[in-house]
């Protein structure tokens, strides 16, 4: 019995109808739930929204993680590490914030604004019942080492940035963070204007730094697009 409603609540496989009916629903129970984020005040209508939609959510938790030792065959302990992965956790942190509106009560009031800002996580599990964005996934755990490294490239360069315009321009930036604010949009060449140099040094600085940050924002563009790429072609095959 177990081992059917796993591979129910699983992704669709090709020759499993009722995994695809399943996979259907949740979409659009996703879908359907996150609506009422688009409004910055509520109805009655938006409640019952949210409670039927937490509750199918809540369900779906339970079941995959009363089938966790299918989903995690071969390692030990499968139903202790299964709320730890990470879909696990993003179907937590989707469900919590509906649950706290029961206990509204508490003098914890202002503290829920906060979490509630938690069920746009709601969005990423539709990730698992996409084929597509599964591959999109796939693609950035394997690109995983390639990426930290052009990361680490991108930090290390805001840092320097920031230093050189700090001590060429002091009287242009109040603190370090002001420096390292800037440094983060001229990689990204966002260019706001609210803080900029304005000696002729600072400039040349500038100029330099978002050319070199237009190198480092290419780079991981192209690293995800060559590996997508060839996972799509894999797929394909």
């Amino acid at each position: 019995m177990r081992k059917k409603i796993y591979e129910v609540i699983e992704v669709a496989e090709e020759d499993n109808e009722l995994s695809k009916i399943y996979d259907t629903f949740m979409l659009i129970t996703i879908l359907i739930s996150i609506v009422p984020l688009g409004f910055k005040t509520t109805n009655t209508a938006f409640v019952i929204i949210d409670r039927v939609t937490v509750s199918i959510f809540i369900i779906d938790y339970l079941l995959r993680w009363v089938t966790a030792d299918y989903k995690l065959e071969g390692k030990s302990l499968p139903f202790i590490r299964y709320p730890f992965t990470i879909w696990a956790i993003i179907d937590l942190l989707s469900i919590l914030p509906s649950l706290t509106v029961l206990k509204s009560g508490f003098k914890l009031f202002r503290l829920f604004r906060m979490v509630r800002t938690f069920r746009i996580f709601k969005v990423f599990k539709a990730l698992r019942y996409s084929k597509s964005l599964v591959i999109i996934v796939d693609v950035l755990k394997k690109s995983e080492h390639a990426l930290l490294a052009v990361g680490s490239l991108a930090v290390g360069y805001v840092l320097v940035a920031a230093l050189v315009i700090f001590n060429v321009e002091p009287e242009s930036f109040d603190t370090l963070f002001d420096a390292i604010y800037w440094a983060t949009v001229s990689l990204t060449t966002v260019g706001y204007g609210d803080i900029y140099p304005v000696t002729v040094t600072g400039r040349i600085v500038t100029m330099l730094s978002s050319v070199l940050g237009i190198a480092i924002v290419a780079l991981p563009a192209g690293i995800i697009t060559a590996r997508y790429m060839k996972e799509v072609d894999k797929s394909n095959e």
